[in-house]
């Protein structure tokens, strides 16, 4: 398919402590990216951490999207749960919500909505998932998500604007979905490289199997989402950084 026709950026998912529990390094990350994704309260993060987190994002002029998962503090949002459309709706709602009352204190707009951990992934699968997440989202603000899968289709289907995602510390399964493990396992810097790359030089990514998956990400705007709770994500946001500022530079995308 060749390589992606935009500008990559980073996203990273922050503010993801909760009380005296700090999760990852987020002063350490922030000088490394363009936008992060940030905790609202149901997988984790609390008022106090998501008011710090904005103002911290905005000191290195990070943009700010929210980051609403299942209501599962101890599963970390990465254990499926059974909810009905209208909880879906609602609770994504009220987690948009509650970022959004301390974006407007900030006087800082809500960039995006980015789904966490296994709610990303329900949506990928489920049409009637991905649209009533999409339900919960303000009116003119973008979705990130994995293009090619039901996300995708529930955001043309309720007028939803969709940025695509690609992944730095993840892997993929044969079908083009993502493998979300309930902990994160660590990285080599040079698996990093090379996944990353490929993703932005083919369109494509090895799976598990090894096989090869192509990534139909159109012309959607496109970030490499990195985690904070992998193992050596600094390591891992650098290298990915590296390799996008690299690409950026070889094809023209100041």
């Amino acid at each position: 398919m060749g390589p992606i026709k935009q500008k990559a950026l980073i996203n990273v998912d922050l503010g993801e402590g909760y009380g005296n529990l700090k999760c990852g390094p987020d002063e350490e990350l922030l000088p490394l990216i363009d936008i992060a994704n940030v905790a609202c309260g149901f997988h984790s993060g609390d008022p106090l951490i998501m008011s710090s987190t904005i103002r911290a994002c905005i000191s290195h002029s990070v943009l700010i999207g929210a980051h609403p998962g299942l209501p599962d503090l101890q599963g970390f949002g990465r254990r499926e749960m059974k909810l009905s459309p209208e909880e879906l709706t609602a609770m994504t709602i009220y987690q948009v919500g509650a970022l959004k009352g301390f974006l407007d204190k900030e006087g800082v707009e809500l960039n995006h909505v980015k789904p966490h951990g296994v709610l990303y992934g329900m949506m990928c699968r489920d049409l009637e998932v991905a649209r009533a997440v999409m339900r919960g989202v303000p009116a003119g603000v973008k979705v990130f998500g994995l293009a090619g899968t039901r996300m995708e289709e529930a955001a043309r289907e309720e007028g939803v604007e969709f940025a695509a995602e690609m992944y730095g510390d993840v892997k993929y399964s044969a079908d083009g979905m993502l493998v979300i493990d309930r902990v994160k396992k660590p990285w080599k810097n040079e698996d990093v490289e090379k996944h990353v790359t490929q993703q932005l030089t083919t369109q494509s990514v090895t799976a598990t199997d090894g096989s090869t998956v192509q990534l139909p990400v159109k012309d959607y705007p496109l970030s490499l989402c990195c985690h904070s709770d992998s193992p050596g994500c600094v390591e891992i946001v650098k290298t990915a950084r590296a390799v996008a500022d690299r690409f950026n530079k070889e094809h023209g995308y100041s």
